[in-house]
């Protein structure tokens, strides 16, 4: 057990700066007065005294972590921080803690997906908390992609260095992991307060203009409202939140690199941009068009308005509504949730497989029939003009498997516990993306209240395969892992 000391001192200290992350909230509720300030008191203090008896327990112990423990560590970290995030929603709401847990990792992995009624009326700083986990843990996905995974072997952008699997590695970050971080949450910082003053600005009260601005950047999609953005109605608040999600659905290693270097010159040799704004912008137009064509919209502006914004916000993984597209055609609604499976950049804050690796099976693809009609012809798949590595194919390939064995497996588990096929498969492609709204039952009229606990642990499984890009929660479980 001694192995596992520095990890555990590791973690206590994350835990005690997770505590002050739940002093915010706290002490918003002790200056509104809002009746929630005891459940974050003592979800505070309960966070506080087990973080400092782990860290003191183990202080001794210090030694440099190896790769095996980063895997460890990262896998503790998003499976165990939910557990304290929910104490506030446990203590205040008075729910159980399969559902305090489901939507605490909902917030940390920012998927969206809630199982809460009522938010209209709940204490704002339960709502605080709820959107301000978004935000924590949208920039905890974007370190990890973009800071701990390549060393860890397992991604970040790492095409353009073979010796890692993962997508592209940006040269241009600064190789200290510290120095990366702090460069990544001061871009990440400015864009949400711009987000925020935009929302403001649009006639949003100031607390729901922060909160929406969490929700946005950290491309969550809890809301303060029932109806989400739907209550406002808002033509301008909408278009602010297209804005801001675009802007967090493209690497953070790019616009950093853009802030330091003064420069646009980032945006236009980062690969993935193009792609993920063409794609976005063909699927709002044909969508439109289609939905016109069925007399669903009779003005083209407004389907335009509707189409453009869901489409944003499901294929960056954000799950803001402004209406109830589950009325809409199912083809338009599987369309939309197929594309939170891929479009949004590695390195932000959305979910799903990530541009690059669609990028990567698309060329081989198109490499292999290019092959079967010119067997030796030398046709290897570029990236922005620099070859692939079969080592990188190979993991992306890997990856894609992994990946839809995930879905199908958990598909047929909600289906054995008594769910309609449409509902559990949307839930698990929902969650595994991140994306929160999913179809039917758990669609944007409802909410993933209606699960059972045995479906509500599987969605949160789901949440946590896709944060963790399945490989790294796989590789702790295997047996070689725990061999010395």
């Amino acid at each position: 057990m001694n192995r596992f000391y520095p990890l555990v001192r590791v973690f206590g200290a994350l835990l005690m700066g997770f505590a002050l992350c739940l002093a915010v909230p706290m002490g918003l509720s002790w200056y509104l007065g809002d009746g929630a300030h005891s459940a974050f008191d003592e979800a505070f203090l309960l966070t506080s005294a087990t973080g400092a008896g782990l860290f003191f327990a183990a202080r001794r112990e210090k030694r440099e972590l190896k790769v095996r423990d980063g895997f460890l560590l990262v896998v503790m970290i998003w499976t165990l921080l939910p557990v304290f995030a929910a104490l506030p929603l446990i203590l205040q709401l008075n729910i159980s803690f399969t559902d305090a847990y489901f939507e605490s990792m909902s917030g940390l992995t920012a998927t969206g997906a809630t199982v809460l009624a009522g938010l209209d009326h709940l204490p704002l700083s339960i709502n605080f908390w709820r959107t301000f986990m978004h935000w924590i843990g949208g920039m905890g996905v974007v370190v990890l992609a973009v800071a701990i995974l390549p060393m860890l072997g397992i991604g970040g952008r790492q095409m353009f260095k073979a010796e890692t699997p993962g997508p592209m590695k940006e040269s241009g970050l600064t190789p200290r992991i510290a120095e990366t971080a702090k460069g990544l949450w001061k871009v990440y910082f400015l864009f949400t307060m711009l987000c925020a003053l935009a929302y403001w600005h649009a006639g949003m009260e100031g607390w729901d203009a922060l909160m929406h601005a969490f929700s946005t950047m950290g491309l969550g999609g809890f809301s303060s409202k029932d109806a989400s953005l739907g209550h406002y109605a808002s033509l301008e608040i909408e278009l602010i939140a297209i804005t801001f999600a675009l802007i967090s659905g493209i690497n953070y290693a790019t616009h950093y690199m853009a802030f330091a270097g003064h420069s646009f010159a980032p945006y236009r040799r980062d690969p993935e941009a193009p792609y993920f704004l063409g794609v976005l912008a063909l699927s709002t137009l044909a969508l439109s068009a289609y939905l016109i064509h069925l007399d669903i919209f009779t003005d083209v502006m407004t389907a335009l308005r509707y189409v453009g914004f869901h489409v944003v916000s499901l294929s960056t993984s954000l799950g803001l509504a402004t209406t109830d597209y589950g009325q809409w055609p199912m083809f338009a609604q599987l369309w939309m949730l197929f594309l939170g499976s891929f479009a949004a950049c590695s390195g932000s804050t959305g979910g799903g497989i990530k541009m690059i690796r669609a990028m990567i099976l698309y060329k081989q693809v198109y490499r292999e029939l290019v092959l079967a009609m010119h067997p030796r012809a030398v046709y290897p798949a570029r990236i922005a003009g620099e070859p692939v590595t079969p080592q990188i194919i190979a993991a992306v390939m890997a990856f894609g498997f992994i990946y839809m064995v995930s879905i199908v497996t958990l598909t047929l588990l909600m289906s054995a516990s008594g769910m309609d096929i449409l509902t559990g498969f949307s839930a698990v492609v929902a969650t595994i993306n991140n994306t929160g709204p999913g179809l039917n039952l758990v669609g944007p009229a409802s909410n993933f209240g209606v699960l059972s606990d045995f479906q509500t642990w599987l969605c949160s499984l789901a949440m946590l395969l896709g944060r963790l890009e399945i490989f790294t929660l796989l590789v702790v479980l295997t047996p070689a892992f725990w061999r010395r």
